[in-house]
């Protein structure tokens, strides 16, 4: 193989992974509070930690009077399955996907829900046209694309008198993101993205419509204890006042709220923004600057902030088909772990070939900066 001069700087944490995502700067395990461990999440201490999480990050989305915020199993899955399995049957659907967790709800709701729904597709790097979707249908999207790079731009094109629930999975959006709550009837995440939590907990948020639904309808199908939120046709308001609906990990809910209070530290929604779209803006000038590389998202307008996807440019992989570029992605990302200059940098398995580097607030700019030459370095030797 041949050698190529390593660059002189690395970065000093190399962690771009997609999720679980990096922790913020400054986190350390001892820095934790652990009083709480050890304690049933029932008792006065347990659950006071538990609403001060729900409380802040309250306070840092800015969520709207009458949404209700619940910590729920499952991770974003578990959020995402709970709306769907509870909410959806009522009325017609149009499910929305441009990537592969769109996709994955595509095919809870066709295969295992068995509705008849109208799907609506668009390929890696595009987005759909949003403005022509049937709003008297429910409506479910990804808001940001983790495996396509492809984020909803604004929430213009949303009906304020829509017929149908607007369900999305915002689990890359959440905390670096403008979202339209008030368009938007249920909104889900997972802390082990934007904040670098860790796994396992999911949060689901309900607008005054989905709590309407849920009052209102009964599906057809039975439903699992951790997915019912209903009992004797009215909601179960203990779920979003911190009563969870199973035993949670009171280490990550310690995790989660050192994590919020770092983003206070901020400034809120608007410091981590302007962290995310620093190291966006840090990345695409790399992109730019070099002709073996480009944007997956075809759209600037519609590019993500936080899961950056990349594909290889046309004519520096001419000759390769999609195996080989595949070998050229594993070996890059091998080689950029072993010098510990990147982490889990190579792209989603059913996305084009390519890198995605998450630039969310966790990730300093000045690691995106120093990431740039050490990916160039790997592509001359992977290829050399």
């Amino acid at each position: 193989m041949t050698e190529y001069p390593r660059p002189a700087a690395k970065p000093v944490r190399p962690h771009f992974s997609s999720g679980p995502c990096a922790k913020p700067p400054g986190w350390h395990a001892e820095g934790l509070a652990t009083a709480s461990l050890g304690r049933s999440h029932r008792s006065k201490l347990g659950k006071s930690r538990i609403t001060y999480a729900m409380d802040l990050t309250r306070r840092i989305l800015r969520l709207p009077e009458g949404y209700r915020l619940g910590i729920v199993p499952g991770s974003d899955t578990g959020a995402v399955e709970m709306a769907l399995w509870s909410m959806l049957g009522a009325r017609p659907a149009t499910m929305v996907a441009w990537e592969s967790f769109g996709e994955g709800w595509v095919t809870d709701v066709v295969k295992q829900l068995k509705i008849d729904a109208k799907v609506v597709k668009a390929g890696y790097g595009e987005l759909p046209d949003l403005a022509a979707l049937d709003q008297s249908t429910d409506i479910v999207l990804t808001w940001n694309g983790t495996t396509s790079g492809v984020r909803v731009p604004n929430g213009d094109w949303i009906k304020g008198d829509r017929e149908g629930l607007l369900i999305a999975d915002a689990t890359s959006a959440c905390f670096a993101q403008d979202i339209p709550w008030e368009k938007l009837d249920v909104v889900t995440f997972s802390w082990q993205k934007v904040l670098g939590g860790e796994g396992a907990h999911g949060v689901l948020i309900l607008g005054p419509r989905a709590v309407e639904r849920l009052e209102s309808y009964t599906p057809a199908w039975p439903l699992p204890k951790i997915f019912r939120m209903t009992k004797g046709g009215k909601l179960i308001e203990g779920i979003f006042k911190g009563d969870t609906i199973n035993t949670p990990s009171l280490l990550a809910i310690e995790d989660y709220i050192w994590s919020l209070e770092w983003a206070l530290g901020l400034g809120g929604l608007t410091g981590l923004i302007d962290r995310a779209d620093a190291n966006a803006a840090a990345l695409d000038a790399w992109v730019q600057a070099t002709p073996w590389i480009e944007h997956l998202a075809v759209d600037p307008a519609s590019r993500s902030n936080t899961s950056v996807c990349l594909k290889f440019a046309a004519d520096a992989v001419a000759g390769l088909d999609e195996e080989a570029q595949l070998a050229l992605v594993k070996k890059m990302a091998s080689l950029l772990e072993a010098e510990d200059a990147a982490y889990d940098v190579a792209g989603y398995r059913d996305a084009p070939p390519g890198l995605r580097i998450w630039c969310g607030a966790t990730v300093d700019t000045t690691d995106i900066e120093a990431l740039g030459p050490w990916l160039d370095w790997a592509w001359q030797t992977a290829r050399g």
